[in-house]
């Protein structure tokens, strides 16, 4: 169902109601309007009769056979005069009443039966004599029909009216939508460029707002892909042929040569494990895949795991202080992500540090964080080259890593709400990483 007959139905229905309900109160006291204005003419006729016997000779006592034309006593068409005695006899009627005699014994309105027809009377007493005035309820009920068709007719009309106007009303007000969709379905596969309407209603200006900046969102992701696409095939391009030539001189030597080109064939197969290994974690987090897997971790552990997935055995190098008042809260973010932000920044760490020098780790409670300082004891880094740190495969010239892992630890700074910090100092590089703490 289209959203313009939806509403029309809803809307249609609650004007169909309400005019319903109007009309309903309206015609039910026009009813009785006029009801009472019918009750009020029998009075009057009554009363005008009863002003016109004055005038007259005096009735017979006995005036069964008297009769006085509707002209003669003045009765508007379709009623009925019975004039009577006090005992009941009848002195004199008109000429358009009923057989059967109408009931005067009670005074004021009455409904009765005469002649298997229902009857409205009213009786008025003056003098000696009973002055009755009646006429039939289906002659009532006929002119009660003939107005109320009358009145309905208008109403209906003008309700099938208003609900016209609505169709129309509701159709022009949709059709900025239909002109968004319009302007969606005449755009490129490939274009993201943001939608310019013109004259577009405030309520839908949100509408148009958010799929423009879906638009841009998707671009970054494609550029973001295009990018690592690119770096990609770069970064795998070197180890790959370094290896088909270590491979190709091993082929071509024997001895202590072909071992050594062996050797650093594997170093090259490693460095491009790494390579791949890092890739698919940067695009993991940079994507929407979850790695929420139910552990939670604090973190101390995330430390000591961390420290356990260095490379190699350089584990040893890593001096871990946790101080005393350290909070066992859980991390507010999955355990894998902490632990390879950590790891990578443990492997930075100790790949710029000689090897005679350890490699310090800190933990600190900050409010409701947790901050981990890394501090080598390398050459640092030149102050115009930190904000390259987290640059996909930057690399200074005394770097042999593959520029990818600060690259990991800012996107998954950017997922889980943390915060990362560079500061290069005369003996080494500290880096501040607070990640947020569960709160219990």
């Amino acid at each position: 169902m289209s959203l313009r007959l939806r509403l029309s139905l809803t809307l249609g229905a609650a004007f169909a109601l309400i005019w319903a309900l109007a009309a309903a109160w309206m015609l039910s006291d026009l009813r009785n309007q006029m009801m009472f204005s019918l009750d009020q003419r029998l009075v009057a006729s009554a009363r005008m009769v009863a002003g016109l016997l004055e005038q007259l000779p005096t009735l017979p006592s006995k005036g069964e056979g008297t009769h006085f034309s509707a002209e003669q006593l003045n009765i508007p068409g379709g009623m009925a005069c019975q004039v009577s005695s006090l005992r009941g006899e009848i002195l004199a009627r008109s000429h358009n009443n009923p057989e059967q005699a109408l009931e005067a014994e009670k005074m004021g309105f009455h409904d009765q039966m005469i002649d298997g027809a229902p009857w409205r009377s009213f009786t008025l007493a003056r003098g000696d004599v009973r002055i009755t005035t009646a006429d039939r309820q289906i002659e009532r009920e006929a002119l009660n029909m003939s107005i109320l068709l009358a009145a309905s007719v208008p109403v209906g009309v003008a309700l099938l009216g208003c609900l016209c106007l609505l169709w129309l009303g509701i159709g022009q007000g949709l059709a900025p939508l239909n002109r968004l969709r319009e302007a969606l379905m005449r755009r490129n596969a490939d274009s993201l460029e943001p939608l310019q309407l013109q004259a577009f209603p405030s309520e839908l200006k949100p509408l148009l707002e958010t799929q423009n900046q879906l638009f841009q969102r998707i671009g970054k992701t494609i550029e973001r892909e295009r990018r690592l696409t690119g770096d990609a095939a770069h970064e795998l391009r070197s180890p790959l042929t370094a290896i088909k030539t270590h491979l190709q001189v091993a082929r071509m030597t024997d001895g202590s040569a072909r071992d050594q080109s062996l050797a650093r064939a594997e170093e090259g197969a490693d460095r491009l494990h790494r390579t791949l290994e890092q890739l698919l974690l940067l695009a993991r987090v940079e994507g929407s895949l979850s790695f929420d897997d139910g552990s939670q971790c604090s973190a101390e552990q995330v430390a000591r795991l961390a420290i356990q997935d260095a490379t190699g055995g350089e584990r040893l190098r890593i001096k871990l202080h946790v101080p005393d008042d350290l909070s066992a809260a859980p991390l507010q973010m999955p355990a894998v992500l902490a632990i390879a932000a950590l790891r990578n920044l443990l492997d930075n760490a100790l790949r710029h540090t000689p090897e005679e020098c350890a490699v310090e780790v800190k933990l600190e409670n900050i409010g409701k964080r947790v901050r981990f300082v890394v501090r080598d004891h390398g050459p640092g880094i030149a102050p115009d080259d930190i904000q390259h740190l987290t640059q996909r495969f930057w690399r200074n010239g005394q770097s042999t890593g593959c520029g990818l892992g600060l690259a990991i630890v800012q996107a998954i700074v950017q997922r889980c709400d943390c915060a990362l910090h560079f500061d290069s100092r005369a003996d080494g590089l500290r880096v501040e990483l607070t990640m947020p703490l569960q709160t219990l």
